[in-house]
C-alpha cells in the first residue's frame, strides 16, 4: 500500500468517525456544548473539502462563496467569540480552569483546519482530527485526569512537528508550492471571486481594495510594482550583495492587493526571482504569538489571536524545544540549496484598520520565567540556524506600506498621497541628510530631549572615527529596503548611552502603548512602564511581553532622525498619524530601535554610503559577543519607538570640547542645508 493510499484511508476513517459523532454524542453533559460546537465546525469544513476538489470554488456564485466565508467564520467573530470555545475566558467558565484552557487551545487549533482544506493538505487535516476524535475518547470516560489531556496534546505537538515545522520552513524557499501564486497569476482577477479562493476571512475592505486596484490604469499598477521591486533591488545594489545568485523572494501581502502583486511576480521574474509566497502560520507550533507573518485575509478577531499568542506554554520545555532545533536544523539541510539562493521578503504593509488594544486574561495560557528564558533561547538558537542557511551577509528585504479602505471615506486621497510619498525624490533628500550626517559626525555623542509634557532625555553615544574622511557613523537611507525615503540612523555604543525615551501614546505591532516610557543605563533597558492598565504588574507584563519579548534586557540597537516631514504633514492632514505603520512612523521623527542592530548576521558585510564613506557604526558591546558567543549577541526583535516632531525640543550634536551643533530645536530643522524640510511643515 502507497503512503498516499494509506493516508487517504486514515483520513477516511477519521471523517467518518467525525460525521458519527454528530449523530451520536457520549461524552459527560458539561463536555458536550465543546463537542457539539467543534464536531460541527469540522463537519461543514469537510463537506467543504469535498466541494472544492470537485471544483465548487470555479463556478459558485459571488453569493454563495460569500456566504460560505461568513459560516467558516461567523463563531469567532467579536460578538460571537464570548460564547465561543476558542474563547479561554468561555472555556474555563464553562469547563473549569483545567480542562478549559486545554480544549480552547484544541478549538483555536480546529479553527485552522479551513487553510488545510483550501490547500487539500490531507495530512494536516487527518492528524487534527485523529487528536480530536482521541480528545473525545479520553473524555468519554467518566473520570479522566486534565493532565492525561494535556499530555496528548503535547505529544501531538511533539510528534508532528518534524512534518509541522518541516512544511513551514520549506514553504519559505520553495518556489513549487505555488497555492497562492496560481490564485495570483491564474486567476480572473476583474472577478472579485477569487479572494475567496484562499480560505481567508474577507470583508467588505479586501472587496473594496480589490476593486480599487482594479480601476487603476496599468500604468499606475506597473508603477507601484516598479517601486516594490526596484527597492528590493537597489538594496542588494547599496549593500554591495550579488542578486544575481538569487533565485526566490518571499512576497508577503494582505489579501486585496492581487493586482500589483501580479505585476511584481512579473517584474521579480524578469529579475531571475521566482515568487515565494506563504500563507501565515496556522498550526500552534509554527505561529510566533500574535503576529501574522505571510499573506493574510482580514484578522477575523484580534483579540482571539492575542488570547491564543502563549498557547506554546502547553508545551514549552526543554526536550521540546531540543527537538524541535534537530527539525529546523534536518528540515533546512534537506532544502539548502533553495535556502542558500533565497533572496529575502519583499513586504507590502498595510494601514486603516480598526486600531485595537488588547484584553490581557488571566484564564489565556501564558509563559513562566523558565519558559520565558527557554523561548529566548530556542530564538537565538533558531536565529543562527537560520542565518546558516539564509545567509545575513547574502540576503536583503524591501518593505513599503498602503492604506486600506477601512481608514474611511478620505481613503482614495490617502492612497494617493501615500503612492506620492512613497515615490519622493530620493536625490533631494538623500543631499539633505548628507549634510545632518556630516554634522553629527563632528559629534561624540547626540542629545534628544522632549518638549512639553514629553519627558524624553537622551544622550546617545557614537563610535569614534579613526578616518572621518573614510569613515562615517550614519547610514544615509533612501528609498530602497524601507520605503519611503527619508532617515539618517546608526548603531550607537552602548556605554556612555544614557536617559528617558517617553512617548505620549504609539502603536507597535498593532498593539496601543500609552505613555510609554524606558529608561537606559549603558544603552541596555534599565526600566520600563505604560498606562495601559490598572496596576503597575500588568503595564510592565504587557511590554515585557510586547517589547522585551520576555528577555530581561535589550540594549538600544538603533538610533535615527527622520527627515520626511512630507509624512508628518500627511499624517497630520488626514488625523491618521496614530495608525500610520512604524515604516511611515519612523520616519516623522527620531527614532530609538530596541534589541538587534539593523545589521544582525551581517556585521561583517561593509555598508557604504552615496558619498563612498563606509559606516562603520554596524556593530555594539552586545552584537559583537556574536565572535564568541553568538546566543547572547541577537535577540531575534528590534521595534522602533518613533517621537513625533510636536513632542520634540532638542535634537543636539555634542562635540568632544563640548561646543554644540543644533540639528532640530522646537521641533524644526536648524541645521544649515535642511531648510527644505521645514517648507512643508509650513502648511500646518
Amino acid at each position: 500500500m502507497s503512503r498516499d493510499t494509506f493516508l487517504e484511508e486514515r483520513f477516511e476513517l477519521v471523517k467518518g468517525r467525525i460525521r458519527e459523532m454528530q449523530q451520536d454524542m457520549d461524552v459527560p453533559e458539561r463536555f458536550c456544548g465543546f463537542f457539539k460546537e467543534m464536531t460541527t465546525y469540522l463537519n461543514y469544513v469537510l463537506t467543504l473539502h469535498e466541494k472544492i476538489r470537485e471544483g465548487w470554488l470555479e463556478h459558485a456564485a459571488l453569493s454563495e462563496l460569500q456566504k460560505n466565508n461568513e459560516e467558516l467564520y461567523a463563531g469567532i467573530l467579536p460578538g460571537a467569540y464570548e460564547s465561543s470555545y476558542t474563547n479561554p475566558a468561555y472555556a474555563v467558565r464553562m469547563l473549569s480552569e483545567d480542562y478549559g484552557r486545554l480544549l480552547s487551545f484544541l478549538a483555536a487549533e480546529v479553527r485552522g483546519i479551513v487553510a488545510y482544506a483550501y490547500e487539500d493538505r490531507l495530512f494536516d487535516m487527518t492528524v487534527l482530527m485523529e487528536l480530536y476524535v482521541q480528545i473525545y475518547n479520553l473524555l468519554e470516560e467518566p473520570t479522566v485526569p486534565a493532565q492525561e489531556i494535556k499530555d496528548t496534546l503535547y505529544w501531538y505537538v511533539s510528534d508532528y512537528s518534524e512534518e509541522m515545522v518541516g512544511r513551514r520552513i520549506r514553504e519559505a524557499v520553495d518556489p513549487s508550492l505555488d497555492f497562492a501564486v496560481r490564485i495570483i497569476c491564474g486567476s480572473d482577477l476583474t472577478d472579485i471571486r477569487y479572494l475567496y479562493k484562499y480560505g481567508e476571512y474577507v470583508t467588505e475592505n479586501e472587496i473594496s481594495m480589490a476593486e480599487y486596484l482594479n480601476g487603476l490604469t496599468e500604468e499606475e499598477i506597473k508603477a507601484m510594482a516598479r517601486t516594490f521591486t526596484e527597492g528590493y533591488r537597489i538594496g542588494f545594489i547599496n549593500g554591495r550583495k550579488d542578486i544575481s545568485k538569487k533565485n526566490s523572494v518571499n512576497i508577503r501581502y494582505q489579501l486585496g492587493f492581487e493586482r500589483m502583486i501580479k505585476e511584481a511576480v512579473c517584474q521579480f521574474e524578469e529579475m531571475g526571482l521566482k515568487p515565494v509566497i506563504y500563507r501565515s502560520a496556522v498550526h500552534a507550533v509554527n505561529k510566533k504569538q500574535h503576529h501574522r507573518i505571510g499573506y493574510y485575509g482580514a484578522i477575523p478577531n484580534k483579540q482571539l489571536d492575542y488570547d491564543h499568542k502563549d498557547d506554546s506554554a502547553l508545551y514549552l520545555d526543554q526536550e521540546f524545544v531540543q527537538r524541535k532545533l534537530r527539525v529546523m536544523q534536518v528540515a533546512y539541510e534537506q532544502v539548502k540549496e533553495l535556502a542558500n539562493t533565497h533572496g529575502g521578503p519583499a513586504v507590502i504593509e498595510t494601514f486603516g484598520e480598526k486600531p485595537f488594544t488588547p484584553v490581557s486574561k488571566k484564564e489565556a495560557f501564558s509563559l513562566t520565567p523558565h519558559q520565558q528564558k527557554l523561548q529566548v533561547s530556542y530564538d537565538n538558537e533558531a536565529g543562527q540556524i537560520v542565518n546558516r542557511y539564509i545567509k545575513g551577509e547574502e540576503r536583503s528585504f524591501t518593505i513599503i506600506a498602503y492604506p486600506v479602505c477601512e481608514i474611511g471615506p478620505r481613503f482614495k486621497d490617502i492612497f494617493r498621497e501615500t503612492v506620492r510619498l512613497n515615490t519622493l525624490d530620493y536625490h533631494l533628500y538623500q543631499d539633505i541628510q548628507q549634510k545632518l550626517i556630516n554634522a553629527l559626525d563632528e559629534g561624540c555623542e547626540v542629545r534628544i530631549k522632549g518638549r512639553g509634557s514629553n519627558q524624553t532625555d537622551m544622550t546617545v553615544r557614537l563610535h569614534e572615527l579613526e578616518d572621518p574622511e573614510k569613515q562615517t557613523n550614519f547610514e544615509n537611507c533612501v528609498a530602497d529596503v524601507n520605503i519611503p525615503v527619508g532617515e539618517v540612523f546608526t548603531s550607537p555604543v552602548l556605554g556612555g548611552t544614557n536617559g528617558v525615551l517617553h512617548v505620549s501614546g504609539v502603536y507597535l505591532d498593532g498593539l496601543y502603548y500609552k505613555d510609554l516610557k524606558m529608561t537606559f543605563r549603558d544603552g541596555k533597558i534599565s526600566d520600563y512602564i505604560c498606562s495601559n492598565f490598572s496596576t503597575e504588574e500588568e503595564n510592565r507584563d504587557y511590554m515585557k511581553e510586547n517589547i522585551l519579548f520576555h528577555h530581561d534586557m535589550l540594549p538600544l540597537g538603533e538610533f535615527a532622525i527622520g527627515t520626511n516631514t512630507t509624512a508628518y504633514v500627511m499624517a497630520k492632514k488626514y488625523h491618521i498619524e496614530d495608525i500610520l505603520p512604524i515604516l511611515i512612523a519612523e520616519k516623522m521623527g527620531p527614532h530609538f530601535a530596541v534589541g538587534d542592530t539593523c545589521y544582525s548576521w551581517s556585521e561583517d558585510t561593509a555598508v557604504y554610503n552615496p558619498d563612498g564613506k563606509e559606516i562603520i557604526a554596524r556593530d555594539n558591546e552586545v552584537s559583537i559577543l556574536r565572535r564568541i558567543d553568538p546566543g547572547r549577541a541577537y535577540f531575534g526583535c528590534h521595534t522602533d519607538i518613533t517621537i513625533p516632531y510636536e513632542e520634540l525640543g532638542e535634537i543636539t550634536a555634542v562635540k568632544k570640547d563640548g561646543s554644540l551643533i543644533p540639528i532640530i530645536k522646537d521641533s524644526r530643522f536648524v541645521l544649515k542645508g535642511t531648510e527644505e524640510l521645514n517648507r512643508v511643515l509650513e502648511e500646518l
